[in-house]
Formats: structure tokens, C-alpha cells, sequence
């Protein structure tokens, strides 16, 4: 499988880090980092495996941290749209492709 990242995930991901550097610390924003690094894996190895919330995009939840990503699959590749928290409003990210 390819992954393919959203250009906007970038900045999803460095707010996260940057809140969570300060508010426990860089060792805080470097479990986040490897708790979504670890899901990233985890859609790789079975694109499949989490549940679709709207037609193909898909939801993987991540288990510490309040915090999911939205991706799709298009053939062999996995693309991830947004990185966003779980009370953020829904259709944030939804029209990223």
C-alpha cells in the first residue's frame, strides 16, 4: 500500500503537536505522534479494518488521545485527509480529496 497525506494534515498534525508541548510537555506531543503514526500503520496493513462514516471515507480512532483521522482508499494507495479532534465539527476536513 502507498500513502498519500493531504497537504493540510501537515498543519492539522503540527497544531496538535504544538498544543500538547504545551500543555504536558514534548514527551506528551511525542506519544501523540506515536499513537497516530501507529493507526497510520495499522490502516497500511489493512486499509479495511476501521469503519466507513460517510460512502468510502473512512474513521480511525485513536485510542489515548482524543484525536482521529479521515482517509480514503483509492486502489493501493491510502490517502489521509484531516487529522482533527473527536468534538470538532463534522464536516471539517470532509471536502479535502
Amino acid at each position: 500500500m502507498k500513502l498519500i497525506y493531504h497537504r493540510s494534515v501537515q498543519s492539522d498534525v503540527s497544531a496538535v503537536l504544538a498544543h500538547y508541548d504545551e500543555v504536558g510537555g514534548p514527551a506528551l506531543g511525542d506519544a501523540f505522534f506515536a499513537e497516530l503514526m501507529a493507526y497510520v500503520g495499522l490502516v497500511l496493513e489493512n486499509p479495511a479494518r476501521f469503519h466507513p462514516v460517510d460512502g468510502d471515507l473512512r474513521r480511525a480512532n485513536l485510542s489515548r488521545f482524543p484525536y482521529h483521522f479521515l482517509y480514503r482508499i483509492y486502489g493501493d494507495t491510502v490517502r489521509i485527509l484531516v487529522v482533527r479532534h473527536n468534538q470538532r465539527h463534522p464536516d471539517y476536513g470532509i471536502k479535502r480529496t
